[in-house]
């Protein structure tokens, strides 16, 4: 048979593969694989055993974002962290960022920045935090956010369950819902509380944020963040007067299948 007359079947045939990288079933498998472990043996089999294929932390650099840097970095000093730059910062906390960076040994920050043409078309004055505080995250975080994340298999992020009623529940690992990508997200400490994580702020010597003294204990952009009365929600804090609590990087989640339905709003920001 002439090499121009070969049927399909003998043709090889390279397909792109679409499919997502990890499914709810991943997700379910996962939370039952690691029920019970220690938080750093298990960031060891996702990290160092490649577990969820490429991935990056995703921090703000807030409160009690060094516990989860910390952990990361005794592994491997090497895993990315994007840092959303929104231009709403706080001086505090870029300088924070730099510090802990510097102090952790960490090698791979990746500043993430808006597409500055589409906020200057959308947000003219750098006042649509205050009329439309949805709008302005979505320029600023969401879809900055979306395009870093689209060459990484998953995330890791610093949610915990205890930071507010939102987060109740809050699974190990779960199904980043932003697109079909499939990526994972995974949340190492979504058990810890907040005496385990001073614990280990003391434990290992590491730097807080200068504005967690001041009574911020969640800490975003500057306009959007207030301080918090003690015995409050960690959270309430954030977009106060509006009915808001999630800067919106996560869409609702599955039902949680290693504890209580997860009854996450859309949007989560990894303001930790």
């Amino acid at each position: 048979m002439s090499s121009t007359t070969r049927s399909s079947a003998d043709r090889k045939i390279d397909l792109i593969d679409t499919s997502p990288r990890f499914t709810e079933s991943d997700a379910i498998r996962l939370n039952n694989l690691f029920r019970g472990t220690d938080t750093q043996d298990m960031l060891r089999s996702v990290i160092r055993d490649g577990l969820a294929g490429d991935l990056a932390i995703v921090s703000s650099f807030g409160a009690e974002s060094a516990v989860l840097l910390h952990l990361v970095a005794s592994l491997d000093p090497s895993v990315p962290v994007l840092f959303l730059e929104t231009g709403k910062h706080f001086p505090e906390t870029i300088a924070y960022r730099d510090a802990l960076i510097a102090h952790l040994g960490m090698t791979a920050l990746q500043i993430v920045e808006p597409d500055w043409d589409l906020v200057t078309k959308k947000d003219e004055n750098g006042l649509r935090w205050s009329w439309d505080p949805d709008g302005c995250c979505e320029i600023r975080k969401v879809e900055p956010l979306a395009r870093a994340l689209l060459h990484y298999d998953a995330s890791l992020t610093g949610r915990k369950g205890f930071q507010s009623s939102t987060r109740a529940g809050l699974p190990r690992f779960e199904i980043d819902k932003s697109d079909a990508q499939g990526r994972l997200k995974i949340n190492p400490l979504a058990s810890w509380t907040k005496e385990q994580l001073d614990g280990y702020f003391a434990a290992h010597g590491l730097p807080r944020h200068p504005l967690e003294a001041q009574g911020y204990p969640s800490i975003g952009c500057a306009p959007c963040t207030s301080k918090v009365a003690p015995g409050e929600d960690p959270r309430s804090g954030r977009w106060k007067g509006w009915d808001k609590t999630e800067c919106g990087i996560h869409v609702p989640g599955s039902e949680d299948q290693s504890g209580p339905a997860s009854d996450l709003p859309p949007g989560y920001d990894p303001a930790f």
